[in-house]
């Protein structure tokens, strides 16, 4: 929470002032191509100029390419081989992004937003690419990823089959708590003739599963009915930020033992495999022995995959929303 602000607003500027240059690139901005949106942002801060003829041969027809048999980069012979798609353009493209940052007098830093849209397998070629690309010039061209989702990014550079494996090191992102509270809070009282009590806001904070965004709607809804009070704020963001049906069509899209086990986790249950548990789950789902060890595996595996959960350590397990972890937590 908070990363792609900080990014923007606090490490690039940082990063501006101690000689790098900077490419950014949200992957979510262009979902289903982001090699495309990927070798853009590096025109956009290695070449500029370049930049519309990047998007002109980004833009021809396939069959336009073809026919001509010349492309930036490549040798005309077995042109019709290469250019299959457009990620095989993308491709190239990024190959001719590189010849043109070796010419860059420069240090660049390349910030990848949203950087789990990589590990998708329609996008491992291009990944392995880009890996390739990234590891010769790692002297001059440095690069930070970031991303939503804990669960795929430990598998993009946990996993030995993944194109990032053993690349970069995950650090989590430290949270905002307490001080940030306390600059609102301080904010409010310079602005409005109803200052908002720290008490209140703290409490408003924790009730929002201490969330940033969710705690400046709060103070924009308190701004803007501040006769409703403190808790009629609220009372209006939770119904806001918390969807309830949400969380209830999740929960019923998974199998039975998925959900037991999710249960368990979201009240911070160890030893998932063990015995107990296995005990446990089975009892729950009409069975009078425990459930195998393998059937707990599976359950594990399937809430992981989709990204329900994280796996923080051997046996450890994490709900990935906070919110869906204290909603699974009050159910019967």
């Amino acid at each position: 929470m908070g990363k792609t602000e900080f990014l923007v607003e606090d490490f690039m500027p940082a990063a501006r002032a101690g000689g790098y240059s900077c490419a950014y690139v949200n992957l979510w901005e262009l979902k289903s191509d982001p090699a495309t949106a990927l070798v853009l942002a590096l025109h956009q801060a290695i070449e500029p100029k370049s930049f519309a003829k990047v998007w002109e041969r980004l833009n021809t027809p396939i069959s336009k390419i073809k026919a001509s048999g010349k492309f930036a980069g490549m040798a005309e012979a077995g042109v019709e081989a290469e250019l299959g798609n457009r990620h095989q353009v993308a491709g190239t493209l990024l190959m001719q992004a590189m010849a043109e940052f070796d010419k860059y007098k420069k240090s660049l830093v390349l910030i990848i937003d949203e950087a789990q849209v990589l590990a998708a397998a329609e996008n491992s070629v291009f990944a392995h690419a880009l890996r390739a690309a990234l590891d010769i010039r790692k002297d001059r061209l440095k690069v930070l990823f970031a991303g939503s989702s804990e669960t795929t990014l430990r598998r993009m550079f946990g996993r030995a089959s993944e194109p990032f494996y053993n690349w970069a090191a995950l650090e989590p992102f430290p949270l905002l708590g307490v001080e940030f509270v306390a600059f609102m809070v301080d904010k409010v009282a310079q602005i409005s003739r109803f200052p908002l009590p720290l008490p209140d806001a703290l409490q408003a904070f924790d009730a929002l599963k201490q969330t940033p965004l969710f705690f400046r709607d709060y103070v924009e809804r308190y701004l803007t009915h501040p006769f409703e009070g403190t808790q009629g704020a609220l009372d209006f963001t939770r119904a806001k930020a918390f969807n309830d049906g949400e969380f209830e069509k999740q929960w019923k899209d998974l199998l039975p033992a998925d959900q037991i086990l999710l249960a368990l986790i979201a009240r911070d249950t160890s030893d998932l495999q063990g015995l107990e548990v296995r005990t446990t789950v089975g009892a729950r789902l009409g069975i009078e022995k425990p459930v195998p060890a393998g059937a707990v595996q599976n359950s594990l595996r399937r809430l992981v995959d989709k990204s329900v959960i994280t796996r923080m350590d051997r046996g450890a397990y994490r709900i990935e929303d906070e919110a869906f972890a204290d909603w699974v937590r009050h159910q019967d």
